[in-house]
């Protein structure tokens, strides 16, 4: 794979927006919203960077209080942030979310337009991508055509310069005009990956089986990934790699107190090990070692606000490890 060839070990193209969190409630007794920085590809790229790895980011933000925020976030993180282009017309993309009781969340967008779906294909700078062993993108960039040509551009330069393809399709309904299209972005989006993050509820959405093995092979009988991680939340994850299947349980703490970029955390550290390992020679032992620190890694984000910001350090995932006796 030219590991170590390349400039960049991981580029990500994408949405960087607003996440507003509830935080608490007023004297008055209106919720408090806490505006954390987010977007799936650049919580990633976050958990990469704070894995030793050299990144970059490729999206839009506006030329506003957030646009100029999240700058400075992906710079104090050490995102490379050369391709991130300040749009003065279109304003921050910003999300709203509200956790339910149970952790699980729903998402109130403002993007009519926000400025990640504005990104120009012509604003895409290729040698960033051309110098890249792996590139990462999920479907939020395909909602819209302007974005979408982008990405496909990107995908297209990438895989000609060798790169590993990885997509993480991050379903989010309220943002399709219909989940036909979903469906649509999501079958392009596979039919072009080696690596393969996917949900629980997306595999069952987008192939209409229950069992998720059952819907994992018929994945691979249309699509040839050669890696599928499977995260099925508080069941922990699965990794489908030639004929292997491995599974991994979650770690499970009390503190948790939202989900919020725990999906990103855990495709990270699984690009962290194609990185270490390449794409060519995982064995079970890789899998599982992959599948324990990833599920680690997210576990311990589940017990912050926010994602981007507050990514653990390797040391901590470890120790988290060593807590729960090293086992799985």
């Amino acid at each position: 794979m030219g590991i170590n060839m390349k400039k960049y070990d991981v580029v990500a193209l994408g949405e960087l927006l607003i996440d507003f969190t509830e935080n608490g409630t007023s004297g008055q007794g209106n919720p408090i919203y806490e505006a954390n920085p987010g977007g799936a590809p650049c919580n990633v790229l976050s958990m990469l960077t704070k894995l030793g790895h050299k990144t970059a980011f490729i999206g839009k933000v506006g030329q506003d209080i957030f646009g100029n925020r999240l700058k400075k976030t992906l710079d104090e993180v050490g995102i490379d942030t050369s391709n991130l282009v300040m749009d003065e017309e279109v304003r921050t993309t910003l999300a709203f979310v509200e956790t339910f009781p149970d952790g699980d969340r729903d998402f109130s967008f403002y993007r009519n337009p926000g400025a990640d779906m504005m990104l120009h294909e012509d604003e895409v700078q290729l040698e960033l991508v051309k110098d890249t062993n792996i590139f990462h993108f999920g479907t939020l960039s395909m909602t819209h055509e302007e974005v979408r040509n982008a990405t496909k551009k990107a995908i297209a330069a990438a895989k000609e310069a060798g790169a590993v393809i990885s997509f993480d399709p991050n379903l989010r309904e309220p943002l399709w005009k219909s989940l036909d299209d979903a469906k649509e972005q999501v079958a392009y989006g596979l039919s072009q990956c080696d690596v393969l993050k996917i949900s629980d509820n997306e595999i069952q959405w987008f192939t209409g089986e229950e069992d998720y093995d059952a819907g994992i092979a018929k994945l691979r009988q249309q699509y040839d990934i050669p890696l599928i991680m499977l995260s099925m939340g508080k069941d922990g994850s699965r990794a489908y790699y030639k004929d292997l299947r491995v599974e991994v349980r979650p770690f499970i703490q009390e503190n948790t107190i939202e989900t919020t970029g725990a999906g990103d955390t855990f495709g990270g550290c699984c690009l962290h090990y194609v990185l270490e390992n390449s794409l060519h020679n995982l064995n079970e032992q890789n899998l599982t070692e992959m599948l324990t620190f990833a599920n680690a890694a997210a576990s311990i984000i589940t017990t912050r606000k926010g994602a981007l910001r507050v990514m653990p350090e390797e040391a901590e995932v470890r120790e988290l490890i060593e807590e729960f006796g090293g086992r799985q």
